[in-house]
């Protein structure tokens, strides 16, 4: 009984300790002045080899199916929409709208496989749907609608990897693996043509790719195995709040009143849906 909670103790800190090293991902892209696929390139290319070493040591086989091969193509869009959107909008503004994916797990779910949504599901995408316009009405003010654009494009990529990682032939570290393994080899020649490597500049790379890529995946990967879904949810859910805070403390990129508005309204829809589907047993 007792070892039982100590694994979920255990597996729920693996969570938090992920969503705590996804949150850097804005203040290190900030930092590296470099093109933003060059920055995506070398973090993934670090981020593989972080997971290509767990992968050896805990003798985790790779799994090649459909499913993971899906998984790896949403991994490479997320990774690169969300690397070019945080250099076009605020890093606030990237984080937040990547959240979006549940939502567009419920409409995929429903034009793929003709999944009915709920009433929970429609209320829940209308509310986030109002959040996401707050956004766009702000950054054409702002003259950012391009990067608000990229990070939605980021949050169905996002919502392919939930997918595409359940079910009997889904392995999600082969899907990071994998989908960060391309991304980097197709990417990674982009840093030749970089002049900035200053030692800030290549630590700030290394940390997004062992901490931010490749460890935060592990972390999350073995976390999720035995964290009560609403936990998860829940938890992950500070990854778009400490994103904003990190950049603000060290750059000062504010967000404006508006889209802090339409933050609050996606964040706290997809979290209280969260909480409405465990209630209701559909975890």
């Amino acid at each position: 009984m007792n070892k039982g909670k100590n694994n979920n103790w255990s597996s729920v800190l693996c969570v938090f300790l992920a969503s705590l090293c996804f949150s850097t991902g804005g203040l290190f892209i900030k930092m590296i002045p470099w093109n933003a696929l060059a920055i995506n390139g070398a973090r993934n290319l670090i981020g593989a080899a972080v997971i290509g070493i767990y992968l050896l040591v805990t003798h985790h086989r790779l799994v090649f199916s459909r499913q993971v091969f899906v998984g790896a193509l949403s991994m490479i869009g997320v990774t690169t929409l969300f690397a070019i959107s945080n250099k076009l909008t605020t890093a606030a503004n990237a984080i937040v709208l990547q959240f979006t994916a549940p939502v567009f797990v419920i409409l995929l779910m429903a034009l793929l496989y003709g999944s009915k949504p709920k009433k929970t599901d429609m209320i829940t995408c209308i509310a986030v749907l109002a959040g996401v316009c707050l956004f766009f009405i702000d950054g054409i003010q702002a003259g950012n609608w391009l990067g608000n654009l990229t990070a939605v494009l980021s949050g169905i990529c996002y919502a392919g990897v939930f997918m595409m990682n359940t079910g009997k032939q889904a392995d999600a570290l082969s899907s990071s693996f994998l989908g960060q393994l391309t991304a980097g080899i197709l990417f990674s020649p982009l840093v030749t043509v970089e002049s900035d490597f200053s030692a800030p500049v290549v630590a700030a790379v290394l940390a997004l790719g062992i901490i931010q890529v490749g460890g935060a995946y592990i972390l999350f990967s073995e976390g999720i195995k035995k964290t009560p879904p609403v936990t998860a949810s829940l938890i992950t859910g500070m990854e778009p709040i400490m994103n904003p805070v990190w950049v603000a403390v060290f750059f000062g990129e504010m967000i404006s009143p508006l889209s802090c508005v339409g933050a609050v309204i996606v964040v706290g829809s997809i979290v209280l849906y969260n909480i409405a589907m465990e209630k209701q047993g559909n975890y």
